[in-house]
């Protein structure tokens, strides 16, 4: 008995398994179950308190580009959780940080990075820098119906052009609304989440474009240190409980890594510390 036989006993696979189609995993799911996509599914009638994601920052620097992340999900005027995990590795080269409907936005993200996956292992190359943005671009739109009754997803795109001519100036950054527009942020850093504003405000402050790698994480966490003086939804770093930002860094030679908790610790310690010196930044 071969596999797809004990796999569907006494049946033959289903249509869709065997059509020939593109290279899209969205596609073959949309054919072959989409109620298991993140719109396909009927939206509730009504409001749903659901937790929420807050604020994510992106910043280029000399030879790459990072995301930064504060930990918190609110529900309302409630903390719903503190060490919430916003930041995801998509594939050897891309990240994305999610604001907006936890839930929804984690389930996105996850299928999009099975999406870029799938394409890779059918066609043999990966999906250029703009392929990856507009593919995303593509499945927020699918969740279209859900953002109209208040469960949207903002997500934000960094990742490394591996084509692009100078590679210290390789690292690019997409913003997106939640109808499914796709915005190229060419200043260098941008922020999304209710804490966004006074992100952004600090990064025109303290944003340089040939910073270092450890320099320009240091300025990603001082912007969420920021935001979340102003934004109650935004959480800060919490040294007693030992919770920190997360930090997804992406350069030509070890492409997407993820810091660890002792570094980002150090990190956002060394900003705590110097607040208490200098409450202003």
């Amino acid at each position: 008995m071969d596999q797809s036989s004990a796999q569907f006993p006494g049946q033959a696979l289903p249509a869709a398994y065997l059509t020939p189609g593109s290279s899209s995993f969205t596609d073959f799911l949309q054919a072959a179950a989409p109620e298991l996509l993140p719109g396909g599914r009927k939206a509730p009638e009504g409001t749903v308190e659901a937790p929420h994601g807050t604020t994510i920052v992106a910043v280029t620097f000399r030879g790459g580009v990072l995301l930064a992340g504060d930990r918190r999900a609110t529900m309302g005027n409630l903390i719903a959780q503190r060490d919430m995990e916003k930041l995801f590795v998509t594939d050897a080269y891309s990240a994305v940080g999610i604001a907006g409907t936890a839930g929804i936005a984690q389930e996105l993200v996850k299928l999009y990075a099975v999406e870029l996956e799938h394409y890779e292992k059918l066609e043999g190359i990966s999906l250029s820098l703009d392929g990856k943005a507009n593919k995303l671009a593509t499945m927020l739109r699918g969740n279209l119906s859900a953002a109209m009754q208040g469960l949207a997803v903002v997500p934000l795109f960094a990742g490394y052009d591996t084509d692009a001519e100078d590679p210290d100036r390789a690292g690019r950054i997409v913003s997106y609304d939640v109808v499914g527009g796709r915005y190229n942020e060419a200043g260098g850093y941008h922020a999304v989440g209710s804490g966004s504003q006074f992100a952004k405000s600090a990064l025109k402050k303290r944003y340089d474009p040939d910073a270092d790698l450890e320099t320009a994480a240091r300025t990603a966490v001082e912007a969420l240190y920021d935001a979340a003086d102003e934004d109650s939804a935004t959480g800060g770093p919490d040294v007693s409980r030992r919770i920190y930002p997360s930090v997804i860094s992406i350069t030509a030679e070890e492409g997407a890594v993820r810091f660890t908790e002792e570094r980002t610790g150090e990190i956002a310690t060394a900003v705590v510390n110097g607040r208490l010196e200098n409450p202003g930044g």
